[in-house]
């Protein structure tokens, strides 16, 4: 039966090519010279990109995976070079050239520093800075101080004493009971003495020599010091030379860990001396009990660090 429409509702005409049969599509055309499709692939479980004919699959993931790998074992390898390398190199050379560490095995020090405390030197002094009355030095034995000492093999030929006569000084005691006098001047001794001990138990006067130093331990009781070795060749004084370091702090046990003072302050009243700049002008008197007695003595052992550091003690 012919549809009836009514006005405005006639159907459109239909292109002719869609009029060939029923239901079909308008034909697609793809131009003659349009490029080839990209297509995803999947290789593997890894997601890429295939180009055209004879071109091999990209993989931009795994590129990027092996840039990253490279460039952190390159990282790895400077920063082993940094946080290592760098550190003990400054602390070798800080060893070296500026600072000396010690142990001390005996008690000629006492109470200053007792038996077993570790010490740090500055080795600035006497090389760059002069040496002062007061000072703590360690210095290597002068003549074979050391030779009946048994604590002398643990740590090489290292002591540590207060340095009390500067070059020209004359350095003096009346005997027991008597206070240390310098240049004529009574010194108090009584902020690092130890107590309960004499600044001298004998008499003795000793005139320094130009190039030395003359040297006492704070436990005076038991310290072989330029007192006991007036007959040494070069009456019981220390070459400058032979002065490695001052002892300027404690760092072991940690509970003791603190700064050695040098109590310059007791020496302030003391007037300067011209060296005689002649051994032969210098005057030594000490009472027989002293003379040619050998004394305890303090040994100072180099304290144990590792090889690469302890090789510049003393330099």
């Amino acid at each position: 039966m012919p549809q009836r429409y009514e006005e405005g509702d006639a159907p459109q005409p239909q292109d002719a090519s869609d009029q060939r049969r029923p239901g079909s599509r308008r034909a697609r055309r793809t131009p003659r010279h349009a490029a080839p499709r990209r297509r995803d692939t999947v290789a593997s479980g890894v997601v890429g990109m295939t180009g055209g004919a004879g071109e091999e699959p990209r993989n931009p993931l795994h590129a990027t995976k092996s840039m990253e790998q490279a460039v952190d074992d390159a990282f790895g390898l400077r920063d082993m070079l940094v946080w290592c390398g760098v550190p003990v190199l400054v602390m070798l050379l800080l060893r070296l050239v500026l600072f000396g560490c010690y142990m001390i095995p005996s008690g000629s020090m006492l109470d200053t520093i007792e038996l077993g405390d570790r010490v740090v030197t500055s080795k600035l002094s006497p090389r760059f800075i002069d040496l002062q009355r007061g000072d703590i030095i360690v210095f290597h034995d002068p003549a074979n101080w050391l030779s009946s000492e048994k604590q002398s093999t643990v740590g090489g030929d290292y002591l540590i004493k207060r340095l009390i006569g500067m070059p020209g000084d004359t350095v003096s005691c009346a005997g027991a009971g008597e206070p240390i006098t310098v240049n004529g001047v009574a010194v108090d001794e009584s902020a690092y003495l130890k107590p309960g001990v004499d600044p001298s138990a004998f008499p003795f006067s000793v005139t320094v020599t130009e190039g030395h130093v003359f040297v006492m331990g704070d436990n005076r009781a038991n310290s072989a010091d330029s007192r006991y070795h007036q007959n040494d060749g070069a009456n019981g004084l220390v070459p400058i030379d032979d002065v490695v370091g001052v002892a300027v702090a404690r760092y072991w046990p940690l509970d003791r860990i603190s700064l050695l003072s040098g109590h310059h302050d007791v020496f302030a009243d003391v007037p300067d001396a011209t060296a005689s700049g002649s051994a032969g002008s210098s005057g030594s008197s000490v009472a027989s009990a002293a003379s040619g007695s050998s004394g305890p003595s303090d040994s100072v052992g180099s304290s144990a660090l590792p090889a690469a550091l302890a090789a510049g003690k003393g330099a």
